[in-house]
């Protein structure tokens, strides 16, 4: 009998908004240790997904570490050290001759303050510090990776998810899996080829249902069918709300010899032809609200990008309610992460009312706290299991979602449901774990830009972008960029650009 593989393995998982006020710290991540990453085997987590096939293929698996936080504000140097501290002192138990490959499950655009590039730097310190180079190794990426040359230099291959929402995130992670398999049995050696563009696109121009996205991508499937030696190729959309050198769209080829460069330039050169087309931006608020109002029915799903909580935003601001209460809208409801407000409820007994300022206070972009008398409806632990195992929200979870304590308010015939963590509206549980069937509703406001299409584009009525007042705007020129590699599109002029 063969003797059985071994496989190390480890996630770490921030998609960082650096132009968020507040740093991310240490206390914000979960870490799990060793064989605690193990609870995950077979959830619906790109984690759990790999580890359920690793135990198919019977390997020798190694769990090292699992870190991960909700998107939020640049991370703090002690998060990577403290991962890097453990991760070199658990792979350290073996040497690399013991060892046939390592399976990272990563996102591919955490930035620290001292590091922008936190995975590269990771794969950098496995290759030199640790000096394993000769084991494969295989990584999961996220479709809004900001993939870097010292990712594709140091990992055997790098896979990207290829839909968005992010549906196929567990699938991807088995896929890699798979290959990594493939690499250790046979002893094939492969590279990844990587291209960057001088393109960056807002989040809601990246969904995968609709161009640029879906025509990059069918011809990435296309280049996997017709180029021998070609394995895998990804779509990186990139995550534009990260102020770092590789930040912007790019691609990336696994092969064992010939074809990347011609699948590369391909690539870049239709995304450029597209690049207007994935510069999508929300409408002002008040004008979606002035055109649904003689519309019967609903609901009408308003998606306040500025303040997308999977983007990295704070989740508290008060745009589109201060718009709703404008308009004197009724039978809406709009989540606000709110820890403050919750605890200054959580002695309100069901039916009672009192007078408190909420949200506001996450961002400078937002006016403020919003003073409000509201009527409590509900106290809630805040715990919901995800309707959807397959949806966004699955990629970072798993199975369940913790928002924290919680209530639900209502002001007006305005349901407000105050959170104590930020919670990507992705899921419809989340409204349903409080008692709201967000399909009866007139209009819902989701803090999100695309992720939540899966769930709510099959009750909603009509789907809007809104523009408010926030972090993740959709116009990127309104962003102080630094570090992002200049002429790129659409900060900078045609002219620049031709240059």
């Amino acid at each position: 009998m063969s003797p059985r593989l071994r496989v190390l393995c480890a996630g770490l998982f921030h998609e960082t908004h650096t132009f968020v006020d507040a740093p991310t710290p240490l206390a914000a991540f979960e870490f799990r240790m060793g064989d605690e990453m193990l609870a995950c085997i077979g959830d619906a987590s790109p984690l759990g997904g790999a580890l359920k096939l690793a135990r198919e293929k019977n390997w020798q698996l190694e769990p090292l570490l699992d870190a991960r936080a909700v998107p939020s504000g640049t991370v703090e140097d002690a998060v990577f050290e403290k991962y890097w501290t453990e991760f070199r002192d658990r792979a350290s138990r073996w040497k690399e001759a013991d060892v046939d490959g390592m399976l990272l499950i990563l996102h591919g655009a955490m930035v620290t303050a001292a590091c922008r590039d936190v995975e590269g730097e990771l794969l950098r310190r496995v290759r030199e510090e640790l000096g394993w180079t000769r084991i494969p190794i295989v990584g999961v990426l996220d479709l809004h990776a900001n993939v870097s040359p010292l990712m594709a230099q140091h990992a055997s291959a790098l896979l990207g998810y290829r839909e968005n929402p992010h549906t196929d995130a567990r699938e991807t992670a088995t896929r890699a899996g798979l290959l990594l398999d493939r690499l250790m049995a046979g002893g094939e050696q492969v590279a990844t080829a990587w291209r960057g563009t001088r393109i960056v696109w807002p989040p809601a121009g990246t969904g995968t249902a609709f161009s640029p996205m879906a025509e990059l991508e069918a011809i990435a499937r296309a280049a996997e069918t017709s180029s021998p030696g070609v394995i895998e190729v990804s779509v990186y959309a990139g995550f534009s709300f990260a102020d770092t050198p590789d930040t912007g769209v790019s691609f990336s080829v696994v092969h064992s010899g010939g074809g990347a460069e011609a699948i590369l330039e391909r690539l870049a050169a239709r995304a450029w032809e597209l690049r207007e087309t994935g510069n999508v931006r929300g409408v002002a608020v008040d004008q979606v609200l002035k055109e649904i109002a003689g519309e019967p029915g609903g609901p009408f799903v308003l998606a306040e990008e500025s303040d997308n909580i999977g983007g990295g935003a704070p989740g508290d601001g008060t745009g589109l309610l201060r718009a709703l209460l404008r308009h004197r809208v009724r039978h809406a409801a709009v989540c606000l992460a709110d820890a403050e407000a919750v605890a200054k409820l959580r002695d309100v007994a069901v039916g009672g009312t009192t007078r408190l300022a909420l949200g506001g206070r996450g961002s400078g972009y937002d006016e403020g706290p919003l003073t409000l008398d509201v009527t409590v409806r509900r106290h809630s632990d805040g715990r919901f299991t995800l309707e959807d195992k397959q949806s966004h929200l699955a990629s970072v979870c798993g199975d369940a979602f913790e928002m924290g304590p919680s209530i639900l308010v209502e002001h007006e015939e305005i349901l407000i449901l105050l959170t104590s963590n930020r919670t990507p509206p992705m899921d419809l549980g989340q409204w349903k774990c409080v008692g709201i069937n967000p399909a009866t509703l007139r209009i819902v406001g989701v803090k999100a830009a695309v992720a939540h299409r899966r769930a709510y584009d099959p009750i909603a009525k009509g789907n809007f972008l809104i523009d408010t007042p926030g972090p993740c705007s959709g116009d990127l020129r309104r962003l102080d960029y630094q570090l992002i590699r200049r002429p790129v599109f659409p900060l900078d002029s045609q002219e620049a650009l031709a240059r």
